[in-house]
């Protein structure tokens, strides 16, 4: 029995997953996300590690660790390498039986203590782990993640992940990665302006409202999904999430009805599916290939993915084979995980 832990360590969640394994077959799986803005205090990542730990309650304690991170991006440290020294000697600290092992943007896995001479080579690896796990199972598929925060499009063909960058502003720039997500994403960052009362409007670029309001009204989401502080500090309930949208366009629910709310929620969810579309079109103007294979999608913002392949004509494939549906929106560790297992 092989006991191995995946880590995506974010910077507004940390994840992990344990897997025990035997002959290669998964016989065990625990898998825990925790909420941590880590920009609130970064000198917390250590008790939220050990906390996240406690709550798989591993049976067997694991041989060997993988790593991947995004929360070396956070402005609470001076540059990405400052951020990736800070996490992995935070794992290293917490952890220091276990062998440790973070996963490269070029997809080897290499020693923490080797990866903590060359930081940058492990920043925002943690959608590789997804892709290079998927490319076993679907050698020919569109991966499309989307998160809380941000959504992948990574593109798959003959069994190799044909990215056109490794790096965040490379995957940017072809449209691989969109900074759109269910739910933490600020509203001014997907409209501009919205329809009100038969006229257009501008919208208002202040920290309202979020993704996660417009998709608690729109039913994509549960009040316990909604897992980051609301703008205003409110509960995540339908009524409060009305109120916050209604800020975006400097009304409030006494200038605005209820339907009138709603419509906004509904044109922005539609907005925010277009911006996965561009992106997808992006990476299928490159590879035109991939429009005949199937799409998978992943992540706590699937929905938005399926809507988005959906709207875009392409073929879309349950993932829930290769995971149980609760365990789609922690992907990446338990990848991370399963790539290590057969190095051991």
């Amino acid at each position: 029995m092989i006991s191995i832990l995946g880590w995506d360590i974010g910077a507004a969640n940390v994840k992990a997953a344990w897997l025990a394994l035997d002959q290669g077959c998964v016989r065990k799986v625990r898998t825990v996300s925790m909420p941590f803005e880590i920009w609130r205090d970064k000198n917390q990542l250590p008790k939220i590690l050990q906390n996240v730990y406690g709550s798989l309650a591993p049976e067997v304690s694991p041989e060997a660790m993988a790593v991947t991170m995004t929360a070396e991006l956070s402005d609470v440290f001076a540059s990405k390498r400052a951020g990736v020294i800070f996490v992995l000697e935070c794992v290293q600290a917490c952890f220091p039986d276990p062998a440790i092992y973070c996963l490269s943007l070029s997809g080897q896995f290499v020693p923490i203590s080797e990866a903590r001479d060359r930081p940058l080579e492990f920043a925002a690896a943690n959608w590789l782990a997804s892709a290079l796990w998927i490319s076993r199972q679907l050698p020919n598929c569109l991966l499309l993640d989307t998160g809380s925060t941000t959504t992948d499009i990574l593109p798959i063909l003959d069994g190799h992940v044909c990215i056109s960058g490794r790096t965040d502003m490379a995957r940017l720039s072809s449209g691989e990665l969109v900074y759109t997500g269910a739910l933490r994403t600020n509203l001014a960052a997907i409209v501009q302006s919205v329809p009100v009362s038969g006229k257009i409007c501008k919208v208002a670029s202040e920290y309202f409202a979020i993704s996660g309001d417009v998709h608690l009204i729109l039913g994509n989401l549960k009040p316990q999904d909604y897992t980051c502080p609301a703008p205003d500090g409110q509960p995540p309930s339908i009524d409060s999430a009305r109120r916050r949208i209604a800020r975006i366009v400097c009304a409030d629910d006494e200038m605005l009805s209820t339907a009138e709310i709603d419509e906004l929620a509904r044109h922005i969810g539609v907005q925010q599916v277009h911006q996965i579309q561009e992106g997808i079109n992006q990476v299928l103007s490159r590879l035109p290939r991939l429009r005949n294979h199937p799409v998978v999608v992943l992540g706590s913002g699937a929905f938005l993915g399926k809507a988005a392949a959906e709207a875009l004509g392409l073929i879309i494939m349950d993932a829930t084979g290769n995971w149980e549906r609760e365990n789609l929106s922690v992907a990446p560790c338990i990848s991370a995980a399963r790539l290590l297992a057969e190095l051991k």
